[in-house]
């Protein structure tokens, strides 16, 4: 490890810090109504699109009704990508002619890029038209992000409100995300990747021929437009099969910070949103300062993994770092810190090869997912999953106490508990059932590039990133029939049947009257909360992950230092 490699995570981290509350305070502005700096220009978009969709803004759902226009809205995309996908040869925009997709693997990637996961069996630049990646994928990309940004609205208005039942419209919650966050951070961001050497056009693909005589193929296209959204939507999806380990994504160490920040912004400045909703600033910085404590224990953990290296290499004569997988011009340090930003949220994209990793150094991302990428989570997804973990936390300190378990001095009671056990089993069953029948079918290992225990871990890692709609991957899972139908199956339980208990948890609580704070009150907000808020976070994921993980990276680990594994 290195002072520049240190200085690097602390530079990143500073800007994320300091963006948290301009962002966050924006948005509570954005989704409570209120004027804003792109007011004049969004604001009459806004007025048409309710006006031809016939959108009543002062006409809010409850909790079951902002649900079913949830799941009728993805219901809709995902059909419209399938088509699309599966038309593809016949539209415009196909310079290099490409195919329409098998049945299956349109399904997969229209699963995929619906519920924010952006799972990839294929390489994008042979596999997909400029028309697919642009009205299909990038769509995709925007709406999708919009969806999840919706429900963190939704879930805090829910917490937070005594006075109405309701938690707000789901197509006016949608269509702002959209106007007032998504686009105008894209294209200013799509300008500078521009600026930094991202392609954006439509050229057909460029054949060159090398200073070695070889020849080699250009990939060209709309790139700048989908990478952005790739990141501020913590989708991860690459235009490219390399994603942004390519340097047509990812061409520069100031490109490669960016796109972290991008990664990390609307998670993080969600909580400053939500302690605006509350009216108690602390609660939202509380929460901030959870999720900081593990992505700092997560990087911390990885980088001295990646950095100590492999000592059977080290045996050979060569000492470093573990170089193997990484990108030069990012090294160990970005290519750690990249790797912990991307599995904290939902995003999934990689600079580098989260299989090539240390074993200690890829449990960091096969942990940071299976609790749940809450740190700073996809964008609103990690935070009402951490509002799930939250009340646990005050069930459990009311238990230890003695008394009723509130929060934000509403009574925390059996159904909301219920609920949020509901959501905490989600994750652990869909990632570790399919892992254990795809261990025992032939049609599950026929395509692990490892044996033994790193082959183990590149299944659960799979459907670890699938059912936490990450999407990104160690390799050795090959798109077969079997692993397309069943990965997207594992993609829409864990994107929709997380949200559902995060949406009816919003709806009990809506409404709840509020009790006055007393001296024996718990509060969400201090020093001691945000520790026993991570202590239950760690013993629900060790509890439910950690005989699963053991198998694989950990006996992986101890082989290592023995000399037993390359």
């Amino acid at each position: 490890m290195t002072a520049v490699g240190w200085v690097e995570a602390a530079l990143f981290f500073g800007i994320v810090l300091a963006s948290t509350r301009p962002l966050g305070a924006y948005m509570a502005r954005v989704f409570s109504g209120e004027r804003t700096l792109l007011s004049p220009i969004m604001g009459p978009c806004e007025r048409v699109i309710f006006r031809i969709c016939g959108i009543d803004p002062q006409r809010e759902m409850t909790a079951s009704g902002y649900l079913f226009a949830t799941l009728a809205f993805s219901v809709v995309g995902l059909i419209y990508l399938y088509v699309l996908l599966r038309t593809q040869k016949w539209l415009p925009l196909n310079p290099q002619g490409f195919d329409n997709l098998t049945p299956d693997n349109a399904w997969n990637v229209a699963v995929s890029f619906t519920t924010n996961t952006n799972w990839q069996f294929y390489s994008g630049e042979s596999t997909m038209s400029y028309l697919s990646q642009m009205a299909g994928l990038a769509w995709h990309n925007f709406v999708s992000a919009a969806v999840g940004i919706a429900i963190a609205v939704a879930v805090i208005r829910g917490v937070c409100r005594t006075d109405r039942k309701t938690v707000g419209n789901f197509w006016v919650d949608a269509t702002r995300s959209l106007l007032y966050v998504l686009l105008p951070i894209s294209f200013v961001g799509a300008l500078v990747l521009c600026w930094q050497g991202v392609p954006q056009n439509f050229h057909p693909y460029v054949d060159v021929q090398t200073l070695e005589g070889a020849k080699q193929t250009i990939t060209g296209g709309p790139m700048a437009s989908q990478e952005v959204i790739k990141e501020l939507g913590t989708n991860g999806g690459g235009f490219v099969n390399a994603n942004s380990a390519s340097p047509n994504e990812n061409p520069t160490p100031f490109s490669n910070l960016l796109e972290m920040l991008l990664i990390f912004a609307i998670g993080a400045g969600l909580t400053y949103t939500y302690g605006r909703y509350a009216k108690d600033q602390r609660q939202g910085w509380a929460l901030f300062a959870a999720m900081a404590l593990i992505f700092a224990g997560g990087f911390a953990v990885s980088y001295a993994s990646e950095a100590a290296g492999n000592p059977i290499v080290h045996a050979l004569g060569v000492s470093g770092g573990n170089l193997e997988g990484k990108e030069c011009r990012f090294g160990v340090p970005a290519s750690a810190l990249f790797a912990t930003v991307t599995t904290d949220t939902s995003c999934g994209a990689v600079n580098s090869a989260h299989d090539s990793f240390t074993p200690l150094g890829g449990l960091v991302p096969l942990a940071d997912m299976q609790l749940g990428e809450i740190a700073y989570g996809g964008v609103g997804t990690g935070l009402y999953g951490m509002i799930l973990f939250v009340v646990l936390t005050v069930f459990i300190a009311g238990l230890m106490v003695g008394r009723t378990p509130e929060f934000l001095g509403k009574k925390i009671e059996k159904k909301e508990v219920q609920l949020a056990i509901l959501g905490a089993l989600v994750l652990p069953v869909f990632a570790l059932v399919p892992t254990a029948i795809s261990v025992l079918v032939p049609a599950g290992t026929a395509t692990l590039s490892n044996s033994g225990p790193h082959g183990f871990s590149e299944l659960l890692y799979g459907f670890s990133s699938t059912t936490e709609n990450n999407g990104s991957a160690f390799a050795g899972l090959g798109g077969s029939l079997y692993f397309n139908i069943l990965m997207g199956i594992v993609m829409l339980c864990g994107r929709f049947l997380f949200l559902i208990p995060a949406l009816a948890l919003a709806g009990s609580l809506a409404g709840k009257k509020s009790v006055a704070e007393t001296v024996g009150t718990f509060t969400t907000y201090s020093p001691t909360f945000v520790f026993l808020l991570l202590g239950v976070i760690f013993i629900v994921g060790a509890l439910t992950f950690f005989p699963a993980d053991a198998l694989g990276p950990i006996v992986e680990h101890l082989q290592m230092l023995q000399g037993k594994v390359q």
